[in-house]
């Protein structure tokens, strides 16, 4: 870095030489200037933020935050397989995540209804009073407690105050007896409602006798579900009845923690506690919902999940900016949500529809036998994508504009009146705000938002205060669409009876009806991977999109690292590829606001699993060669060696250029060509049949739910070596075993042969030797724990191996030349 300044003017002395700045009062025209030598490739095509802010005491004086709302959704939907733990300690790392209290809003979606979940949320609000000011207290980093006192290495470095060690000490404490409390729920809930129940059975049967009759039957009571306040769970119930069953119960939504206030409030040292006397100590809003079921409607798995929460969050908070995550994924870095803004409040950031983050896993084996990370996919192919139209939707970790939720286009400056675009900040928040809904979309009337949006009138007069709070900060006259700096300082309406209300009956499952929830607005249903078609559809209407990769990671969650889960994982995916291609989701039919790049990867994501067609016949044909004797190619000459010696340099070219571009590991990018290899031979192949079945038949394919649950063995890795056999695995075991049989009969043939071709054997051979290669990890995964191979495996192998060879030899039995001598061998050795 060098600096410099203008010479001084004709007739100056230039006394100040050297470099130094002189007196800047002599000549205040002068102008300063700094040369910053950063690399383009650092530059573009991320930017480089640097933001100063001096508060203005005069016009702010409490100090208030311009910046706009933030709602986070977290969904899970079964606590057997979603352990409620993992889900509370995703909760405390979002409640305390570094911005503006009163600007944060969590909600968590239940599907299945579950009391445990509901009880377990209550749990952690409750210990949020402790650990949120802690992690304030002490910056604290991660703020998922579970991880963090899992930490290894010295809790006391980096930490300045002196009471860290104490705190730490009783914090630690509390955690350890708010872990028991989770896990002793099921067990606490079952005895409530056994001694609730039979006390109501003990009532009933009283008022029997008093009344002087006689049951001729034994008395039947209703086997229910109680809460901790001694009613009915209005949800699911652990003895399901009607109106009380997955799939059939009323919506309940329960704000947990109120709005805080918009000013700072400190807390107080007493005694035996922790001293948060110069510790802001509100906690965001937090709302637990688990939306309306009932038979005869089509809830739309996850993707009706999160539409719900976009409704009812949008009467209860109205957030401009939403962050969905997995029960399983938590905050890993608490500025990450500031990084993400930067982009939305930048200028030119009006038309950017969300803020997809990569995702990152814990709990993966240290070999990543089965590419867990997808490192290739999110350092390279994400990336790459960023510098067009922006990276896909990938489920979570993505921060998205609410406006861009509710079907419509980017803002169209020239189709907006002057006086509303907002530009150079010369407006007020008031002229700024008020927008009809013909100023986003001239088709749209008024008299329509019901059958778009419903018939919630908060619902819809929520959608312009939306898109006004999302916009960037107008305070400078290059920002052509923006809105007045300070316009988001003011308190939020308290929360009443009215407003919950409303906020219940836009979870309810008739809401939808006759509206365009699913098809145009939120996210899109119809297909397994709704996530990629959401945000097709936002691409599609001409929004962009960004990939945010921080130095410190965003979010971190689990991932199956059994290969059977796994395996189904993929499945799932592909799934969803091969619906998206039957689809009018299709990129072929795109608008021409999609870009022809954007386009042709949107094209790739329909098309992949079909490419597993030619996969299979490409890793047959090897062991197909080896078995007839005839090489892949009719003649092996000059011009084939040498087209294949150049289809080998560019195929190992374009690996090195991903490898370097994207800093992606050779171990990395070689797990991931083993697996794209397996999958591409079972799952894949799987999903085009099942794709097919669902669009030709009609056949619908249901999916179970990846397990999540913590593992308590000593072995971290336990589930890895676990074996679950699935007809998924066939073909692989098909393909190997062909092969390997391929290159037995080839070497037994050339071996016995009177004119060995042994680079004939070795020419074919290689390339069977290529596929198992690709496929020694199914092999590994097979075998199970190392050392510790079942016998049932080694027995079988044996007898397949011996049955093989033997069949072989009662086809094709050796024989050698006529003039061979008794007792000797024509065997020579090659």
């Amino acid at each position: 870095m060098s600096g410099s300044n203008g010479g001084p003017p004709d007739g100056g002395d230039g006394k100040s030489g050297g470099g130094g700045l002189g007196d800047p009062g002599d000549k205040p025209w002068q102008p300063l200037t700094q040369t910053l030598p950063i690399p383009t490739n650092i530059i573009s095509p991320y930017r480089l933020l640097i933001v100063f802010e001096t508060p203005d005491k005069t016009k702010n004086p409490k100090g208030r935050s311009d910046l706009p709302g933030v709602d986070f959704f977290v969904s899970t939907a079964d606590p057997e397989k979603e352990p409620p733990l993992v889900t509370a300690n995703t909760i405390l790392s979002i409640l305390a995540v570094e911005y503006p209290v009163e600007k944060v809003a969590c909600y968590i979606s239940d599907d299945g209804g579950a009391l445990l979940t509901f009880e377990a949320m209550a749990e952690a609000c409750s210990l949020a009073d402790l650990w949120v000011p802690f992690c304030r207290k002490h910056d604290i980093e991660p703020r998922n407690p579970d991880t963090y006192f899992s930490l290894k290495g010295d809790p006391t470095k980096n930490k300045k105050r002196t009471d860290f060690v104490k705190d730490r000490r009783r914090v630690k404490r509390e955690y350890d007896e708010f872990k028991v409390r989770i896990n002793n729920l099921p067990d606490t809930i079952r005895r409530r409602s056994d001694a609730y129940n039979a006390r109501e059975e003990m009532k009933m049967i009283k008022t029997i006798r008093e009344s002087g009759v006689d049951p001729t039957e034994p008395i039947k009571v209703k086997r229910a579900t109680w809460m901790a306040d001694g009613t009915h769970w209005p949800g699911t119930w652990a003895n399901p009845i009607p109106d009380h069953a997955k799939g059939n119960h009323a919506g309940i939504l329960q704000v947990m923690l109120k709005p805080p206030s918009p000013d700072t409030l400190h807390g107080s040292e007493e005694e035996g506690l922790i001293d948060y006397s110069d510790i802001d100590i509100r906690l965001p809003m937090f709302v637990y919902m688990s939306r309306e079921k009932r038979p005869g409607y089509d809830h739309n798995k996850k993707a009706g999940a999160m539409n719900a929460l976009v409704r009812s969050s949008a009467v209860l908070s109205n957030g401009p900016f939403i962050l969905n995550l997995d029960c399983d994924h938590y905050v890993y870095n608490c500025m990450a949500v500031r990084e993400g803004i930067c982009f939305m409040m930048d200028r030119g950031g009006e038309d950017i529809c969300y803020i997809q983050f990569p995702q990152r896993f814990e709990g993966i084996d240290p070999s990543d036998r089965y590419a867990n990370h997808n490192t290739v996919f999110f350092d390279g192919n994400m990336r790459a994508l960023d510098g067009i139209q922006g990276p896909f939707y990938v489920g979570t970790g993505c921060m998205f504009r609410r406006f861009a939720l509710y079907g419509f286009g980017p803002p169209n400056l020239d189709l907006l009146p002057h006086e509303k675009k907002g530009g150079g900040g010369t407006e007020s928040g008031e002229e700024t705000q008020a927008l009809k809904a013909t100023d986003f979309e001239p088709d749209l009337h008024v008299n329509e938002l019901p059958r778009r949006f419903g018939n919630s009138k908060l619902l819809s007069n929520s959608i312009p205060v939306a898109e006004f709070q999302g916009r960037p900060i107008a305070d400078h006259a290059t920002v052509k669409y923006g809105r007045p700096p300070g316009a988001l300082r003011k308190a939020r309406e308290p929360l009443d009876a009215t407003t919950v209300a409303e906020a219940v009956s836009v979870i309810s499952c008739w809401y939808e009806d006759k509206t365009e929830w699913g098809n145009r607005v939120g996210w899109i249903y119809g297909s397994v991977t709704e996530d990629v078609v959401t945000g097709y559809r936002m691409h599609n209407r001409g929004w962009r999109s960004i990939y945010c990769l921080t130095k410190r990671d965003a979010f971190r969650g689990s991932a199956p690292i059994n290969l059977t889960d796994r395996l189904h994982q993929v499945l799932r995916w592909a799934t969803g590829s091969v619906e998206i291609f039957f689809s009018r989701n299709n990129a072929f039919l795109a608008s021409q606001r999609l870009k022809w790049l954007q386009r042709l990867a949107y094209l790739n994501v329909g098309i992949y699993p079909f490419t597993s067609v030619f996969l299979i016949v490409y890793c047959f044909l090897p062991a197909l060669s080896l078995l007839s004797g005839h090489f892949i190619v009719k003649n092996v000459n000059a011009t084939f060696l040498i087209f294949l010696l150049l289809m080998t340099l560019c195929l190992i070219g374009l690996a090195v250029l991903e490898v370097r571009w994207s800093e992606v590991s050779l171990e990395d990018w070689w797990r991931n060509e083993q697996f794209w290899l397996i999958s591409g031979t079972s799952s894949h192949l799987a999903a085009v049949v099942q794709g097919l079945l669902k669009v030709i038949a009609g056949i619908e394919i249901s999916f179970t739910l990846t397990s999540k649950a913590l593992e308590d063995s000593d072995d971290a890795y336990a589930e890895l070596y676990l074996v679950k056999w699935t007809s998924l695995m066939i073909p692989p075991i098909v393909i190997a075993m062909i092969n390997v049989l391929a290159m037995v009969v080839a070497f037994s043939r050339t071996i016995y042969s009177t004119a060995p071709q042994w680079g004939k054997f070795v020419g074919g051979a290689f390339f069977s030797f290529w596929v198992l290669a690709h496929l020694y990890p199914f092999f590994k995964g097979l075998m199970g724990r190392r050392r510790k191979t079942p016998t049932i495996v080694l027995v079988w192998s044996g007898l397949i191996a011996i049955t093989l060879s033997l069949l072989w030899v009662a086809i094709n039995p050796i024989s050698g030349p006529a003039d061979t001598v008794a007792g000797e061998s024509n065997f020579k050795f090659p």
